[in-house]
């Protein structure tokens, strides 16, 4: 491998060999077949219509309780909008996916962030927060393989958020794309799926399990917010996509969505396993949390290490890497993420190696 191609830990996509390009085909043909009509047409607010059915039947909702959307991104933005005025506060975790950092900011919002430990939200903290008088009008949590950090929210830390929104009033905002792409370890329940209180907004994406070009995702809530919601959509597109969407309802129903799944997950595992091997083998001294699912690591550098001088002399090296500092309101100056879903594995330990040798460069410096 030359040190002039580019090896890529920046961008949270799957790489080519592991799209299922001829099952998409396939499902694009059968969408236009059994519903030219519908594929063709404006469509309405809510989403392709069979599509939305089988997303309310995989959460055990009704119908009238989903919103697809053209990427769980929009579903986010769309959220935001409705319930976050100027000055209101809001928890995040931290560290957090920068859009949404970046959303909320744009919005006006008073952004809390909350500590995220190995096992997800520092609940204790939060509880902490709340009484000290803060009210937030939601909290955005990312609970399964975290964007960035990799960790996994566990099951008594999502009964006290729930307990914790039921208590002090406030939204819980379940972003959850990344839940199907577990290599280890038991499914946990989404928090929507515990939710008798009504607290639970929650979002997914096919962008991780089918591929990011098809742009659809989809939001859960109450009748009343989705509806609302939809009223607004229609105002401003009168509907999503409705050929993306036929082609996913098609590639989902057909069983290919199952298979694609088993797919990305096979190549991710391994994927992160050779990545944490080649970490501890180059970098002494760097500290990750080993992920049991997802497209992320997250990896703390040693304090001499300062990711500003770090990302340009990894860009020199051929490797692209992301900044902690991105994903957060302050710190971050020694960490990275790394995304492992668009590198092979034969790229992994090169990397690495060209990762190591621009982090020797900087604490050199």
């Amino acid at each position: 491998m030359s040190a002039e191609q580019l090896i890529s830990f920046a961008r949270g996509a799957p790489s080519l060999d592991i799209v299922d390009i001829d099952g998409l085909k396939a499902a694009a043909g059968r969408a236009f077949d059994a519903d030219p009509a519908g594929v063709t047409a404006y469509g309405t607010s809510v989403g392709y219509v069979p599509l939305r059915r089988w997303i309310a039947d995989k959460h055990r909702v009704a119908p009238e309780q989903v919103l697809v959307t053209n990427g769980s991104l929009q579903a986010d933005a769309f959220l935001f909008d409705h319930l976050v005025k100027p000055g209101d506060a809001v928890v995040v975790e931290r560290p957090t996916y920068d859009r949404t950092l970046l959303n909320l900011r744009q919005l006006g919002a008073e952004v809390h962030p909350v500590t995220l430990q190995p096992d997800g939200l520092d609940t204790e903290e939060l509880r902490k927060l709340l009484e000290s008088g803060v009210r937030p009008r939601l909290a955005h949590v990312i609970p399964n393989y975290q964007n960035p950090a990799g960790v996994t929210l566990s099951l008594p830390k999502r009964r006290a958020l729930l307990e914790l929104a039921a208590e002090f009033g406030f939204t819980i905002f379940e972003d959850d794309p990344y839940a199907d792409i577990r290599f280890r370890g038991e499914a946990l329940p989404s928090m929507l799926s515990l939710d008798t209180a009504g607290v639970v907004v929650h979002a997914s994406s096919f962008t991780k399990t089918v591929c990011p070009g098809v742009r659809v995702g989809y939001l859960v809530g109450e009748v009343g917010l989705v509806k609302e919601i939809a009223a607004r959509a229609t105002n401003l597109y009168i509907s999503p996509g409705m050929v993306a969407q036929a082609i996913v309802h098609q590639f989902c129903v057909s069983g290919d969505l199952d298979r694609s799944i088993t797919t990305v997950r096979t190549a991710l595992a391994e994927r992160a396993r050779v990545l944490a091997e080649s970490l501890r083998k180059h970098i002494p001294g760097v500290r990750f949390t080993e992920p049991d699912g997802g497209y992320f690591l997250w990896v703390d550098l040693p304090d001499d290490a300062a990711v500003d001088a770090l990302v340009p002399a990894a860009a020199q090296r051929g490797v692209a890497v992301v900044k902690g500092s991105d994903f957060l309101l302050d710190g971050g100056e020694h960490a990275l993420r790394l995304a492992y879903s668009a590198v092979t594995v034969d790229q992994i330990d090169e990397g690495v190696r060209r990762l190591a040798a621009a982090i020797d460069e900087v604490r050199a410096g």
